[in-house]
């Protein structure tokens, strides 16, 4: 018996998914901009990978879309350090879809003393990931 329900159940897939074929589906010029196979739109979660990949990773949730880094100090400059989280609001590729929060302390006598975040050094961090999202679709749909 379960034979005989497995051979159905397969047999309605195949004729299911060979109706797909046919040629009924509007065609398109660009990627889907609505990619929801992590829960979030994964080109803006790729970018923000991308985009964040220098710092480490504390914590990252693609179904939630959220990326929350450590603390990063640069090299350049170990008097501060930056933390950055990265929320992915929806599904769409679009600019209201992404929020970034960034924490920055400096080294007062040794003791990390929170300090003002830049709004531009947010702004220019969410105008990185948007444009290598974009850049990501265009790849998709010339790939």
């Amino acid at each position: 018996m379960r034979r005989l329900s497995a051979s159905i159940l397969i047999a309605s897939l195949a004729v299911s998914l060979s109706a797909c074929s046919h040629g009924n589906r509007p065609k398109t010029e660009l990627a889907a901009s609505n990619v929801t196979t992590i829960g979030v739109n994964s080109y803006l979660w790729r970018a923000s990978l991308d985009t964040l990949s220098f710092m480490p990773l504390l914590q990252t949730d693609s179904k939630g879309g959220v990326i929350v880094t450590d603390w990063y100090v640069d090299p350049n400059n170990a008097g501060q350090r930056m933390k950055v989280t990265v929320s992915i609001l929806d599904q769409d590729l679009r600019a209201d879809a992404l929020r970034v929060v960034a924490l920055r302390q400096v080294n007062q006598n040794g003791t990390w003393v929170d300090a003002p975040v830049k709004a531009a050094t947010v702004q220019k961090l969410e105008d990185i990931i948007l444009t290598d999202a974009r850049r990501l679709r265009r790849a998709a749909v010339s790939g």
